[in-house]
This record gives structure tokens, sequence and C-alpha cells, in this order.
């Protein structure tokens, strides 16, 4: 409705001009001149008025769209299988997500807008035009096929060259976020120089596209300009003959021109407009990929409930499974073992024998390429994703700490869990003491990555956030790989009275954690190769004799060396 208000609102200044001009300047019609000035004020307060409505209501429609688009993607990332993040650049991820979504708002928002307004405007010059003058009229309309086309055209080059650009600004702020990760270890190898080197490179990368671009949309300006301003040049040419043969009167022509003017100035605005729209068409193939991007790990349309209550007996039965994305290593080839309900399972091996690839199989991050898994019984590609994965609780080797509270980063184990429960969790994990000494105690953000803790004390949170989800099957991945000896003895405490009630599967090294196991699988290239508990496999002397030998026997010499000591 602003719109149409705004557009009848200029197209009526060319008829009020041309009555101007063959009647307001005679001495029959003294008062023409003041009645015709002040209806054009009012018709560009109306003018005025359905413009800014148009403005707001278009770009409020702009950034909706958007906010909605953002929010689809992301929500699809989150469910797209760890598949898809073994080979993408989250850098690159975050720039479609910002800088592609930024370019279609533009064409939503500001684009819309003035597209919209030069369309009315084009078409109701144009129907003004035949209505003035049919003659003049189809000159010009003869002409608009050979202005359209070349934009056109052209316009798909400016698409193709937006796209390369917006691909290479991506590779600038992956190279920019991989580095300022990981800035502690560039600068402690002073690799500044190298780390800036590639970035400067691939922001070079990036303008010279977007040069290549801009200089498309330039040529396209350019042909767009002369071709619309000619045409209109050349018939006012032959209006000025028409005029000056009493064919035409002045004020007719000055109608006419005013709305060729129009006319004009509009399709030079939507070649603009097109050439964003061709920028944005660019950002939305990239982020069309991503929502096509199909999940990888989908959940089956008719899912097998999970038996209740939950036991924790885990399965694997004859598994392969290999890395699209790698070529070797975390392969696992025919291995089959089961865990019982409330069983403590420690999983050792040489590194690359497949032990964490387990750990993504019973979380169902990947599916198996042969042979299947079970949990209490069910198909794992049978089961609900989030009802399997609210009834296990992984600790991984590397854990990772948000940028919010202490509270809200062990809350993420059970969302509805009360601050008494928080805590005491931490107090499982043995993260009470340093978490109650921070600032603002458990409310103190952790900061990005918990850069402002410990290697040891963002394990225990991790512990803590393990704890409180209380789930019948617990993966500890190395959970407590970065922890002191005190530490350690505290969270073995506390895993040990938490084993109670559930299936745990370990993977570690550590004596403690082995001896403390009920049973021990030994991988070795994706098979399990043994099975039994510490002293069956000791007296065995094969590959976890060996293993035990290279870290107990040292463990060993220094307990002798303490007695010696000591006497």
């Amino acid at each position: 409705m602003a719109l149409v208000a705004a557009s009848a609102a200029t197209l009526a200044i060319p008829v009020a001009v041309r009555r101007l001009i063959d009647f307001g300047f005679s001495n029959d019609h003294p008062g023409m001149v003041d009645q015709y000035f002040g209806t054009m004020l009012i018709v560009v307060g109306v003018l005025a008025l359905a413009s800014a409505s148009r403005y707001w209501f278009v770009t409020t429609l702009g950034e909706r769209v958007v906010a909605d688009l953002r929010s689809a993607v992301f929500a699809h990332l989150t469910k797209l299988s760890p598949s898809f993040y073994d080979s993408a650049r989250s850098g690159e991820i975050v720039s479609r997500l910002t800088a592609d979504t930024t370019q279609i708002k533009a064409a939503f928002g500001a684009s819309a807008s003035v597209a919209l307004r030069n369309l009315f405007l084009f078409f109701g010059a144009a129907a003004m035009m035949v209505v003035t003058s049919p003659k003049l009229s189809a000159l010009v309309l003869g002409a608009i096929p050979l202005i359209v086309l070349p934009l056109v055209a052209f316009g798909r080059s400016v698409r193709r060259r937006s796209r390369a650009a917006q691909d290479t600004l991506a590779d600038a702020s992956a190279v920019a976020g991989e580095a300022v990760g990981a800035m502690r270890t560039v600068q402690a190898y002073n690799a500044e120089a190298r780390v800036a080197g590639r970035f400067s490179f691939a922001v070079e990368e990036a303008y010279s596209a977007a040069q290549s671009s801009i200089t498309a949309r330039a040529i396209l300006t350019a042909i767009a300009i002369f071709l619309i301003f000619a045409s209109v040049v050349g018939v006012l040419w032959y209006g000025a003959t028409d005029v000056l043969s009493g064919a035409m009167s002045p004020g007719t022509l000055g109608q006419f021109v005013l709305y060729a003017v129009f006319a004009a100035g509009a399709i030079g605005e939507l070649s603009n407009v097109w050439g964003e729209i061709s920028q944005a068409a660019g950002s939305a193939e990239r982020l069309g990929e991503i929502l096509a991007t199909r999940l990888g790990i989908e959940n089956p349309a008719a899912p097998t409930p999970l038996p209740a209550p939950a036991r924790g007996a885990l399965a694997f039965e004859s598994v392969r499974f290999a890395y699209a994305a790698a070529a070797e290593g975390g392969v696992l080839d025919g291995v089959s073992f089961a865990a019982k309900p409330g069983e403590t399972l420690a999983i050792v091996g040489p590194s690359g024998a497949g032990k964490s690839t387990l750990f993504h199989l019973a979380l169902r991050f990947y599916d198996p390429l042969a042979g299947r898994v079970t949990l209490d019984g069910v198909d794992l590609r049978d089961a609900d994703l989030a009802d399997l994965r609210a009834r296990i609780a992984l600790v991984p080797q590397d854990p990772v700490v948000f940028a919010l509270s202490a509270r809200e980063n062990i809350r993420l184990g059970r969302a509805d869990a009360t601050d008494a429960e928080v805590e005491q969790a931490a107090r499982l994990a043995g993260a009470d003491r340093f978490l109650t000494a921070l600032p603002q105690g458990y409310d103190t953000p952790l900061g990005e990555r918990g850069v402002t803790l410990s290697g040891g004390q963002r394990q225990r949170v991790a512990l803590a956030r393990a704890f409180l989800k209380d789930a019948s099957l617990l993966l500890l991945d190395e959970a407590t790989s970065a922890l002191d000896s005190e530490s350690e003895t505290l969270v073995q405490e506390a895993l040990a009275a938490s084993r109670k009630d559930r299936t745990t599967l370990v993977i570690a090294h550590r004596l403690a954690t082995v001896l403390a196991a009920d049973r021990i699988l030994v991988l070795d290239g994706g098979r399990v190769v043994e099975e039994g508990t510490h002293a069956e496999l000791v007296a065995r002397r094969g590959l976890y004799a060996r293993l035990a030998d290279l870290q107990f026997g040292q463990m060993d010499v220094d307990a002798n060396a303490r007695r010696a000591v000591a006497g």
C-alpha cells in the first residue's frame, strides 16, 4: 500500500508540470501557479510518508528473513554428523553465517525496497508515457530489450565473480579463526610472521576476487547508463521536432520527458539492484550448500524405544569401520565385545588402534560399515538419537569448556539441574575447591575454551558435567590424564563410587584406572587381540604385558628408589 501511494505521488508530478507549462504561465489563469505548487507540496508530503513506510516495512522484512535464515542454517549445522566437520573448516562456516547472510540481508532489505519502488515506478511511468504520446512510447519501449538483455547477460558474470569473492573471503576467515584459536602455540614457536603472511596472502586473494566482481559491476553500470539515457536523448530529439512542427505542445513533451526520465532512472536503479542480487545469489548458493548437506546420521522413521529402566549394556558385534576423511588410522576390523550392566571395562592399546573410535560409534557419531552396535539390546541405528545420547555421558581426552560461567558449563550435563546438584557434581569431580576460589565462584565466566583454567581443571569440569548427567553408560577417554596425583586420587574415588550403578568404559594407560577395571580389552590394528584382567593379561606375555612393562616397570623402579631412600 505504501509502495502504491509513493508511486502514485511520483507519477502525479509530471501531470502537474504539463498543466503548469501549458496553462500556468498564461495571463488567463493568474492564480493557477499558486494552486499547482500548493498541490505539489501536498503530493510531496504523501510521497515522503509513503516512502518512509515502504522502507521500514521492507527493511524489517529483510532483517526477519535473514534472522530466520541464520537460525535455520545454524540449527542444521548442529544436526550434521561429525563426518561433515572432519573436512569442514570452522572459520569458513562462520563466514557463511555472517558475511554471506549480511550480503543476503542487503538484497532482501535495501535492495528489495529499491527494486520494488523502481518496478512500480517503471511500469507506471511506461503506462503514462503511452497515455501521453503513443508514438514516442513505441520508440522508447522498443529499445528496452536492447537495454535489458546485456544487463541480464552481464549479471551472470557478476554472480560468478561474487561467488568467487565470497569463497576467498571465507578462506581468509578460516585462516584467521584457526590462528586466533591457537595463538599461544603460534607465539611459542615464533610463528607470528608466518601466520600473518598466510593471512595476508588469503586477504590479497579475497581482494583480487572482490576487485574482479567490482569491475564486472562497474562495466554493467556503465552499459546500463549509456543505453538508457542514449535512448532518452534520441526520443527527446524526436519529440522536439514534433513541438517545432506543432504536432505536440511543449507541456506534453515536458510531461513525456519526465516520465521517460522516471522510467530510465528506474531501469538504471534496477541494473544496480540486479548487480547486488547477483552478489547475494552467490552468497545464497554457499548457504544453500550447507542446508542441502544431508545429516549423515538420521533418526529412523519409527524409532525402537530403548528399554526402561536403562541398564547400560553395550555390545559391538563384528563391527567394521573406517573414516572417510582418513587414508589410514582409526579403523576397526571385526570388533566384538560386550560390556555388562554395571561393569567397568578398560580399553588399552597403541595410538591409532581404534580406541576412541569405539566411543564415537557408541554415541552414534558414525554408523559402522558392517556389523552393529547395541545398547540394552537395541541396534543404535533403530533407536532415537536423543534418547540414545541421553543415556550416555562422555568425558573426552580434550574436554571442551565454553565461554560461559562454571555453573552453566557443568549444567550442560543436565539443563534442569538445581544449583545444589551442580555443586554436588563439582565436589564429586574434585572441582569445588578451585571453582569456589574464582572471583565470582560458580558464576565466574571461564573464557573461550576455558582459557582461564588449567588442563586438569578443565578435565574436572568435564567430569562434573558427566556426573551431573547421571547416565547409565559412562565413557571416559583418558579422563584423568591431565590431573596431578592428588586430584587423580580424588577423582578415582569419585569414579569408583559412581561405577556402582552404571556401566563404565575407560580408555586409559594409568595403573590405577586399569587395575580398577573388571576387564581389560587390548586393541591393536583395529582388532581385539587380548581380553582379561590385569593379572591374566600380564601372565600371557602378549601386547598388554609389553605395554604394562613400559609403564608399570618404570613405576616399580621409582617405588624401589623411594623405598631405598626411606631405608
